[in-house]
């Protein structure tokens, strides 16, 4: 009898500890559900960077002008935000070569706002700061870019040349107050 007692006592400590667990379950379970059903105001969206920077087109083409000392060349093209988010955007020069690099000065002009003055081989990704204002959704503005060889270059440019690939970079608007391209 004493061991039916024992086996009777297991079995009802076993019950209650089982109903005990059962009870903790649901409770955590409700509780995470009502955690996820009550979390208000938090919204997830991404979003789409992309950029149309003159259709691709080169903005000067190799030969189309000759440079000679006092030769100033303005060029129009195009930037345009076809994303699904507004953008901060910098333009520089890429792929830069040849000795015209460190003669040639560039100007790139956002109608009577100055973006870019100096010499090509300083109109790089690193020296070149984001433009100022932001590319709405669907936003396009239309640039200018100067190139102008300096009277005084003399004949030590002669034979010289510059290639370069004008490139664009930009950056969503949305939590970025400041336009940082990190």
């Amino acid at each position: 009898m004493t061991g039916n007692k024992t086996a009777k006592k297991q079995l009802a400590s076993g019950i209650v500890t089982v109903a005990v667990l059962a009870v903790c379950l649901c409770i955590t379970t409700l509780a995470l559900v009502y955690s996820m059903v009550s979390v208000e105001g938090n919204l997830f969206q991404t979003g789409r960077i992309e950029i149309n920077l003159n259709d691709g087109k080169p903005v000067i083409t190799e030969d189309e002008f000759l440079f000679e000392p006092g030769a100033t060349v303005e060029k129009q093209f195009f930037i345009e935000n076809t994303g699904t988010w507004g953008a901060y955007y910098k333009i520089y020069m890429e792929n830069l070569e040849g000795g015209l690099a460190d003669v040639l000065e560039v100007t790139l002009r956002d109608g009577e706002t100055v973006l870019y003055s100096g010499t090509a081989s300083g109109f790089t990704k690193e020296n070149t700061a984001a433009a100022q204002g932001s590319l709405a959704i669907g936003e396009r503005r239309e640039l200018t870019i100067s190139f102008h060889f300096p009277e005084n270059a003399g004949n030590r440019t002669q034979d010289l040349y510059l290639s370069f690939d004008l490139r664009a970079d930009a950056v969503q608007t949305k939590n970025n107050p400041t336009g940082l391209f990190e």
